[in-house]
């Protein structure tokens, strides 16, 4: 792992030399002295920006609406812009929708309950005909055989 990581440090430190290079005669083209090395500042190291909050096109509208006003009032102008037309609505159930959706899934859950009702009545009757049916071939034994 330090090999790889001064591998990295050497190639940077070149590259560092050669943009400074590129720097110096790029000045000395344009006549202007190039600055001590010891007296730039330190690079300071990047801040990572955080991801930008996206908003939706109706929040974007109502902020540029508001931005308008805003300058407007600034400005001294009597009229602000005419606020948007009411948004449309998100569609709702309507209550007639809401009970037939209610009654289907009552169904649903009917049905099911019923299913699972008859399937464990048919187990529970599978169990007695073979509960039965072990019960019947098995003859009692008589004491003869018992005292064997």
């Amino acid at each position: 792992m330090t090999e790889s990581l001064n591998g990295i440090i050497a190639d940077l430190e070149r590259q560092k030399v050669a943009i400074e290079r590129a720097l110096e005669a790029l000045r000395g083209l344009d006549g202007t002295p190039a600055p001590p090395l010891e007296s730039q500042p330190a690079a300071m190291p990047a801040i990572p920006t955080p991801k930008r909050r996206r908003f939706s096109a109706a929040a974007r509208r109502r902020m540029a609406l508001a931005q308008k006003a805003r300058w407007a009032k600034a400005k001294g102008q009597i009229e602000a812009p005419s606020p948007p037309a009411p948004e449309a609505t998100k569609r709702r159930i309507s209550p007639e929708g809401m009970k037939r959706i209610i009654a289907a899934t009552k169904k649903r859950w009917r049905l099911k309950r019923a299913a699972e009702a008859a399937a464990l009545a048919e187990k529970t009757a599978a169990k007695a005909a073979k509960k039965a049916a072990v019960t019947k071939t098995a003859a009692p034994l008589t004491m003869a055989q018992t005292a064997g």
